[in-house]
């Protein structure tokens, strides 16, 4: 970060900062930010006032984002840039929420050549070099989910995987990680959640994870800030690799917090 940009961002967090009384409230009710450190939520904080100063967040089809919306989604979407910097978001600049689920309408080209027209209902999307596209109605179960679901987290990590062009499975890795590990880890454990979800197998991990790399890393992401401790239990290699990436400790975060205060939320 060059000098403008500091000072730059300093004026931003001493000129923009967002309301205490509301921070704090949605630490406290939000089940994804239980076990932050005061030091984590001090950062996240700051991370968050940049991030809502840096980005447009807008409703569509009638939705009113408010200001205790856009912080909900701002934090939890700086949640998995924690320790990577909000620079981790540069090349775009919009967040789109619909009042729920929203339909979109694709066209497909088989091996054939033959085009259909394809309809699905999503939740949430991240276009590469476009914005990122919400369902206020999964935003705000996320917040008080603690299942492995978290649609930000999950459309957000698909834009940490966009950063070097593309969304494979694999986003740039750090300095001294091993990109042979992480493909190990993560191709062992797709392959295996393929198999089982193709013969029914039921197991704590959403099957959708199962669809594609770039899928299955979003989906482990979920898990990863969500429920690291199934994360960890089915695939501690992929789990391994994600605290290496992402510069945080989930499973000893859940630890630190009583086990009555994740009691209900699964």
């Amino acid at each position: 970060m060059n000098w403008l940009s500091r000072i730059r961002t300093r004026h931003t967090l001493k000129h923009h900062p967002i309301p205490r009384t509301t921070w704090n409230r949605l630490m406290r009710d939000a089940a994804i930010f239980k076990g932050l450190s005061a030091v984590e939520r001090a950062r996240l904080r700051e991370l968050t006032t940049l991030f809502l100063h840096r980005k447009a967040i807008n409703g569509a089809h009638g939705l009113v984002v408010t200001t205790e919306m856009a912080i909900a989604v701002a934090a939890q979407a700086c949640l998995p840039i924690l320790n990577l910097g909000i620079d981790s978001y540069d090349g775009w600049i919009e967040v789109v929420i619909y009042p729920g689920a929203f339909r979109v309408d694709r066209d497909s080209t088989d091996s054939m050549g033959l085009v259909t027209r394809q309809s699905r209902v999503l939740s949430g999307e991240s276009w590469l070099r476009g914005p990122v596209i919400l369902s206020w109605d999964d935003v705000a179960s996320g917040l008080t989910a603690s299942s492995g679901q978290n649609v930000v987290v999950h459309e957000f990590a698909h834009k940490l995987d966009m950063l070097d062009g593309s969304a494979n499975g694999m986003p740039p890795l750090h300095s001294g990680m091993d990109r042979q590990a992480w493909a190990t880890a993560f191709s062992e454990a797709f392959s295996r959640l393929q198999h089982l979800a193709s013969y029914g197998y039921q197991l704590d991990f959403n099957a959708y994870g199962a669809t594609s790399p770039a899928e299955f890393f979003a989906v482990a992401s979920e898990y990863f800030f969500t429920d690291p401790h199934t994360l960890q239990r089915l695939f501690p290699a992929v789990y391994d690799q994600l605290e290496m990436f992402y510069g945080q400790r989930p499973v000893s975060r859940q630890r630190s917090v009583g086990a009555s205060d994740f009691a209900g939320l699964k």
